[in-house]
């Protein structure tokens, strides 16, 4: 089974920089990424992961419910199988490593991340 590091809750936002402050007022921490990726602008900063854009750009993506990341996405790839979910994207290289997003029996939708320090968005 793959082992879970940590869960982000997603948070769309319109613009990252307007939206930083609040969340560094919350969790009294600063960003530990930030980073581009498909038209969009992410930030990871406590629990959360934040991804500004445009209306366009953040569609595909909301739809998503957590981020997980995890220590080995062929493990992640093997529960998917065993438990008949769908792979709606990747795996991908991304800023951070790699990626996977699945939909799960029971409709939620979970993208999967398998952390690289050696990336440069990471």
């Amino acid at each position: 089974m793959p082992a879970a590091r940590t869960t982000l809750a997603r948070v769309y936002v319109d613009d990252l920089d307007t939206a930083l402050p609040t969340f560094v007022d919350l969790t009294g921490e600063q960003p530990r990424q930030r980073f581009s990726y498909r038209g969009l602008e992410l930030a990871t900063i406590g629990g959360f992961l934040l991804l500004a854009g445009t209306t366009e750009a953040l569609a595909p993506y909301r739809g998503t419910h957590a981020t997980v990341l995890v220590d080995c996405l062929d493990e992640v790839l093997q529960l998917t199988e065993q438990h008949s979910g769908k792979i709606l994207d990747g795996p991908n290289v991304v800023p951070t490593g790699r990626n996977l997003t699945v939909r799960h029996q029971g409709g939620s939708t979970i993208e999967y991340v398998e952390f690289d320090a050696s990336q440069p968005g990471a």
